[in-house]
């Protein structure tokens, strides 16, 4: 094929950074995005989003900066603004390697619609869904899709309600131990295992700095797994890995660093339970409308029943994720899973109606 006939390369915005808990991670999912996307079909655009929201084009030296902050530091030297308005004159399609509040929640996924820009993972509603715990678990209940017994404590209700009578009927329906977490964070965000009424103060007042409704949870024993999800229409579950974490609750380390935690793919499971919990995958997936693809945490119980945990609407794509694990088990590479990931971006989009 000659110069002329080739098609155009197709432009990609990948956007790290952010403004959550988690722009640590996101920069290392972006990073890795970077490096492993096709150049073949793609250009690719390198966009920052600082701890104000701002965008910038960045070059390759500031991308492989250490950390967010060392980023920031020459943003206004080495880098070029992008104001909103003009995003869509830069890239045909956004892939998001944001991660947490204001980039996978739906706020970032919202501007993108109005700026009528393709973007990857799933739409507003769902991502908002996706990010909101005690919502998403109430939905799944109504699908009949097990979740853990949770109790959910509002700001308001904590500073107005006596303490001691919340903690006892906390102990009453949940019972000890307990877990404790912000609704909103991921990334194991002040998540607390609780053993006795005395920790429960301490701990709720922790995950009370990152959000305004914190959840208490029944302690869940038996086997932490989780479960890769691709496509649109129909969806398909990857195969499922363990999550083998080094304490009592899998810690931000082992999820994202190299010798920290473990993952065994496929999980060390009968198969009649591993097509189980790829079965309550997708049914989570469907029921809140993900797109593209997400990754499924899930417990599988002694008693071989599988509770959902959580979805995650823009699981980290950094070099050692489950997810690639995942799917090199079905014969998909780095490259090719992010290649698929842009593909189902610009099918959901190219057929809806209104917002995705």
């Amino acid at each position: 094929m000659s110069e002329n006939l080739r098609p155009e390369k197709i432009r990609v915005g990948i956007l790290l950074g952010g403004m959550s808990s988690e722009r640590e991670v996101s920069l290392e999912s972006g990073r890795n995005i970077f490096q492993k996307i096709p150049r073949q079909r793609f250009d690719v655009l390198p966009i920052f989003m600082d701890s104000q929201g701002k965008l910038w084009e960045i070059p390759l030296k500031l991308l492989m900066r250490n950390a967010t902050t060392d980023i920031e530091e020459d943003l206004q030297e080495e880098a070029v603004p992008i104001p909103y308005e003009t995003l869509a004159s830069r890239i045909d399609v956004a892939c998001l390697g944001l991660h947490g509040k204001y980039g996978e929640d739906g706020c970032l996924q919202g501007l993108l619609e109005l700026l009528k820009i393709p973007y990857t993972g799933s739409g507003v509603l769902a991502s908002a869904l996706g990010m909101d715990k005690y919502v998403s678990r109430k939905i799944l209940e109504a699908e009949n899709i097990a979740v853990p017994a949770t109790r959910p404590i509002l700001r308001s209700q904590w500073l107005s309600e006596s303490g001691p009578a919340l903690v006892q009927a906390i102990g009453r329906e949940i019972g000890f131990p307990c877990i404790v977490k912000p609704s909103r964070e991921g990334c194991s965000t002040a998540v607390k295992k609780v053993h006795a009424e005395q920790g429960l103060t301490e701990a709720i007042a922790a995950a009370f700095a990152w959000d305004d409704r914190v959840l208490i949870e029944e302690y869940l024993i038996g086997t932490e797994v989780t479960c890769g999800v691709l496509g649109n229409q129909p969806p398909v579950a990857l195969v499922p890995s363990e999550t083998i974490p080094t304490d009592d609750i899998l810690t931000l380390e082992d999820k994202f660093l190299y010798g920290q935690g473990e993952n065994k793919t496929p999980a060390r499971l009968p198969e009649a339970v591993l097509r189980r919990i790829q079965e309550v995958a997708v049914q989570t997936f469907l029921a809140l409308d993900l797109k593209g693809y997400a990754r499924i945490d899930m417990f599988v119980k002694p008693d071989g029943q599988v509770v959902v945990l959580e979805p995650n609407t823009l699981p980290g794509l950094t070099p050692s994720t489950v997810l690639f694990h995942q799917a090199a088990a079905s014969g998909i590479t780095q490259a090719g899973l992010l290649e698929k990931i842009i593909d189902y971006a610009l099918e959901a989009h190219a057929d809806k109606r209104g917002p995705l």
